[in-house]
């Protein structure tokens, strides 16, 4: 497992300066990656990441995330689907609807830490308008943006509450 094969991961993910993604294969998405952003909002949610990380209002990684919910901050969560072990992440999308802050799965943790102009691959980011200052308010150069992706994203997250309240979904 040397820097050869770490080049080939990392070129497996096919990423242009378009943003359009290659898609991960089903097999390598836990199985609590639900609900899954498809195609649109993934790309969408990818170029409001990249450009919120130019004015730095990204919590990015487990730890700063679960600080900011704990500590009420609003905003959307964004987390990787592709995680191993799934134990990293399982407790965010239980903080995150007890804190009703909306949350979506994307398909690539390599796509998610090349959005938010780092090296490493990301598992999971929040994206809290206003930034540090605490404001609240969306910078205008991805304010329009974001507010779809947080609008399809607590759609989504309504869909699945519903489902799983009716008995549609197991929850194990």
């Amino acid at each position: 497992m040397g820097k050869s094969s770490k080049r080939e991961r990392a070129s497996s993910i096919n990423m242009d300066t378009d943003g359009d993604q290659s898609v991960v294969d089903a097999r390598q998405l836990a199985p609590i990656a639900h609900p899954l952003a498809d195609k649109k909002l993934t790309k969408k949610a990818l170029k409001t990441v990249k450009k919120a990380a130019k004015h730095r209002h990204i919590k990015r990684g487990v730890k700063e995330v679960v600080k900011s919910l704990r500590k009420g901050e609003k905003g959307l969560v964004i987390m990787a689907g592709n995680i191993s072990p799934v134990d990293v992440l399982s407790h965010i999308p239980v903080l995150c609807e007890d804190n009703q802050v909306p949350y979506v799965f994307v398909d690539s943790r390599e796509e998610l830490g090349g959005a938010c102009a780092t090296k490493r691959p990301t598992c999971c980011l929040m994206i809290v308008p206003g930034g540090k200052n605490g404001k609240g308010v969306a910078h205008e150069d991805y304010k329009e943006t974001y507010d779809e992706c947080f609008g399809v994203a607590k759609e989504l997250d309504e869909k699945l509450v519903a489902a799983a309240a009716a008995g549609v979904i197991t929850v194990a």
